[in-house]
């Protein structure tokens, strides 16, 4: 069987089968992937690094165990890359962050590990902001938007985002802290999941802030989302902090909204959102409404105390995480980082107090709504891909900043699982992104809620045009 055309874009799963059934090769996969990124990744600069000869040798090993009728699992052959901040033996992880240029790990993070037992191909690692906050190192090339190069590619993730939209690889692993999954999601036109806290390991990720930082995939589609969820997901003994293992069922998800419980406030998804995303959420309620689905009027916890005390409350922990680096070589720094560390060097322990209480308050009160539902409907952001010239305007006005964070930031607080989905476009041709929200370990039913929006609607199928 030749090549199909369309294989940069293939579903994971289908490819997984035409691999299994070896009517694809792995090396050839992989040989297509690597002549792509060559060809599209020096406008795009989605790559930290491209990791050719190893990506070569697991394919030529996973075609050769596959001959010997030996699969590993669904993802045997199947080539992914991982952001810049998880741990991969013998191969830089730098964080975004020069100071870490030489830094080569000694073994993989436990994600990357199960990952590679698993069979999958590791193409590279993919571009970040620096030290996965919020701007790239000034002496690094930040990716390019391959929607549209003067737009945002979304935050810490962002080659995660630019190389998954450009059929760069067929999914990538990421981390978001303040929305860092589920913003690039939103710009690049992607699905991809933000798990409960401790669903899945963090070990050998660089750490940003350690109660707000999750670990999830990036996608093409909500199917592949928990496809890759399946594998990454479970109790990790070297992370303390992981969930005991939950065996989540592909197959026997229902791909439907029969009866699912669907959170709706609309006072809070109006406040300061733009019509064109206010417009793409009720084209979803109208999905899911004729689909079976209740829509449930409710009354969401305010989010302005967590999201305006995000910055400080990330802060404090990044400054721990930064301990052995900063402020010993803080002029290596760039000024968005220095920033926020420095921010949270200053802040009093009585005021760091204040803000746990707030952010245990909001968490209570979203485990008592969500007690009552299945998923709650919400945006990404309250408008669509800003330019990068209005995103430059936002660092300049701390109430902007608060309203950007105001529908992802909170859930990293609270621990929320959350999944991002692509809802539309706006009339500029960009993406618009939503998300479903769901009750701690929910992530089987936000996927399910991906799904059925997927079943009944294209937008997930829409591309890049630019690039083909």
């Amino acid at each position: 069987m030749s090549l199909p055309d369309n294989l940069h874009y293939l579903d994971m799963q289908e490819l997984s089968l035409l691999i299994r059934t070896r009517k694809i090769s792995p090396v050839e996969v992989t040989e297509a992937m690597l002549a792509r990124i060559e060809a599209l990744d020096g406008q795009l600069h989605s790559y930290a690094r491209v990791t050719s000869e190893i990506a070569l040798e697991q394919a030529h090993q996973a075609e050769a165990e596959l001959a010997k009728g030996m699969c590993r699992s669904p993802f045997h052959g199947i080539p992914l890359a991982y952001k810049d901040l998880f741990d991969t033996a013998g191969v830089v992880t730098a964080a975004g962050m020069p100071i870490h240029a030489d830094r080569v790990p000694e073994q993989d993070a436990t994600v990357v590990a199960r990952l590679r037992e698993a069979g999958a191909v590791m193409l590279g690692k993919l571009q970040m902001t620096e030290g996965a906050f919020a701007i790239h190192h000034p002496d690094i090339q930040s990716p390019v938007n391959p929607w549209g190069e003067q737009h945002w590619t979304g935050a810490s993730s962002s080659g995660c985002g630019v190389a998954t939209a450009a059929g760069l690889c067929f999914g990538a692993l990421g981390s978001d802290t303040g929305g860092s999954i589920r913003f690039p999601c939103a710009a690049n036109g992607l699905t991809g999941l933000k798990p409960t806290w401790g669903r899945v390991s963090r070990y050998g990720a660089f750490e940003m802030a350690a109660s707000l930082d999750h670990v999830g995939p990036m996608t093409r589609s909500a199917r592949d989302t928990l496809f890759l969820l399946s594998t990454i997901a479970g109790h990790d003994p070297l992370d303390p902090t992981s969930m005991p293992s939950v065996c989540l069922e592909i197959p026997g998800i229902d791909e439907s909204f029969k009866g699912l419980r669907v959170g709706i406030d609309e006072n809070w998804l109006s406040d300061g959102v733009d019509p064109e995303i206010q417009q793409a959420l009720h084209a979803v309620m109208s999905l899911i409404a004729s689909g079976g689905g209740q829509l449930i009027r409710v009354s969401m916890p305010s989010t302005r105390a967590v999201s305006s005390n995000w910055e400080a409350h990330c802060g404090v922990q990044t400054a721990v995480a930064h301990a052995n680096t900063y402020p010993q070589r803080a002029s290596e720094y760039g000024p968005a980082l220095s920033r926020l560390i420095d921010g949270g060097r200053a802040l009093s322990g009585m005021d760091y107090q204040r803000i746990l209480l707030d952010a245990q308050r909001f968490t209570g009160e979203v485990d008592a709504l969500m007690s009552e539902l299945d998923v709650v409907l919400a945006p990404v952001q309250p408008y669509a891909a800003p330019t990068l010239e209005q995103l430059a305007n936002l660092a300049q006005d701390p109430e902007a900043n608060r309203r950007l964070i105001q529908f992802t930031s909170p859930f990293n607080v609270s621990g929320h699982p959350c999944l991002s989905l692509p809802i539309g476009l706006t009339a500029a041709g960009m993406p618009i992104g939503g998300q479903f929200i769901a009750r701690k370990g929910g992530e089987a039913v936000l996927c399910r809620a991906g799904m059925a929006v997927q079943k009944v609607s294209d937008w997930h199928r829409l591309r890049p045009t630019a690039i083909g």
